[in-house]
């Protein structure tokens, strides 16, 4: 953490299916001189992501979701039609996804549309034909179960998610009895950035967690606890193939065989790749002061959650995996974990 300048950093590891180890190190606050702790509240980003596929799972073992029905026949009106979606009234193509799509990036979408040239919401790939990320593709999902389903997924993700698996300081938007104790954000200089205290749930990225609180959900997940097995497998199971030599930026892909005999892939919410232990999934959270990371190896239900109050979290990710987790062969060059101590000449990192 002092190499890569880290600041805060919480930690936990799965060992077969059971949580064997949650600390917390370095400082919550650098100002106030607060340290971290297991029960910090931190900035989850797109860790939500992986949440809320958990939660439309869910929905599907219930009936209630098909992942395979056009969300042109699941809303009252056309999206197109919608404040937010006004910009695809000339592209009808929108008319052909489904959550399946949404939910593992293959929606054509930029990752928000202020990434595009146009600054606008546009369909950049054939939906289907390749993946890209998109967050605007899961705001496009919750839409759908929103407006469409008349879900109340706030209520719905406390019952199905916090509360089955005792995340009491977790929560979709910001709670007031967060405010004692909560990380900031630092960039690569170590400038205070704050917290994003969202007032809204954003399927994207929106989600206050612990370390101890996601590990719940971590174990939990590896465990099946909630889901039927097919549920599980199809969350788990390669959706679309990645061929994108780098994950960011979405919008003007080079294509690679790099990462062919990992089977780079994704799942629904949830990165795919075979390491030397087996099948593994993954998940990214990252933002401007937070950096985080959540991997898993299914056969034998071993478990790496690392949550970073720092920009510069990603740059020790690599070494912190192979140490404690073993060399799992993550693509971290497509994730862009590049190592803070990397150089050009750095070919034996795996």
């Amino acid at each position: 953490m002092k190499a890569g300048q880290v600041p805060g950093l919480a930690l936990a590891l799965i060992d077969g299916g059971d949580i064997s180890y949650v600390k917390a190190y370095g400082m919550a606050d650098l100002e106030a001189k607060r340290p971290l702790r297991t029960d910090t509240v931190m900035y989850g980003a797109s860790l939500t992501k992986a949440v809320f596929a958990y939660l439309v799972m869910t929905l599907v073992d219930d009936g209630i979701v098909d992942l395979d029905l056009p969300i042109a026949e699941m809303l009252p009106r056309p999206l197109d039609e919608y404040e937010d979606y006004t910009d695809l009234a000339s592209d009808p193509r929108w008319r052909t996804w489904t959550l399946r799509m949404l939910l593992s990036h293959q929606s054509g979408l930029p990752n928000w549309r202020w990434f595009s040239e146009s600054n606008t919401l546009e369909i950049l790939f054939e939906p289907g034909s390749r993946y890209a990320y998109s967050g605007e593709g899961f705001q496009v999902a919750q839409w759908v179960l929103e407006a469409g389903l008349g879900l109340d997924l706030i209520l719905l993700v406390q019952k199905r998610v916090f509360d089955r698996f005792g995340m009491r300081r977790t929560s979709m938007i910001w709670r007031d009895n967060f405010d004692p104790n909560f990380a900031r954000g630092y960039d690569e200089q170590n400038n205070d950035v704050g917290h994003r205290k969202w007032a809204s749930f954003q399927a994207a990225g929106s989600m206050d967690t612990t370390a101890s609180d996601f590990a719940n959900f971590l174990a939990g997940l590896v465990n099946g606890v909630g889901l039927s097995s097919e549920a599980k497998t199809a969350m788990l199971g390669a959706q679309v193939p990645i061929t994108a030599e780098h994950q960011f930026p979405t919008q003007y892909p080079v294509d690679t065989d790099a990462n062919q005999d990992i089977r780079l892939s994704y799942g629904l919410g949830w990165g795919l790749f075979e390491s030397p232990f087996g099948p593994a999934f993954f998940k990214e959270g990252h933002d401007d002061g937070s950096n985080n990371y959540a991997l898993c190896i299914e056969p034998v239900k071993d478990c790496i959650l690392i949550l970073a109050n720092s920009s510069n979290g990603e740059s020790i990710f690599l070494y912190l995996v192979n140490r404690l987790l073993g060399k799992t062969g993550l693509p971290w060059e497509w994730e862009g974990y590049v190592p803070y101590d990397y150089t050009a000449a750095d070919t034996g990192l795996e």
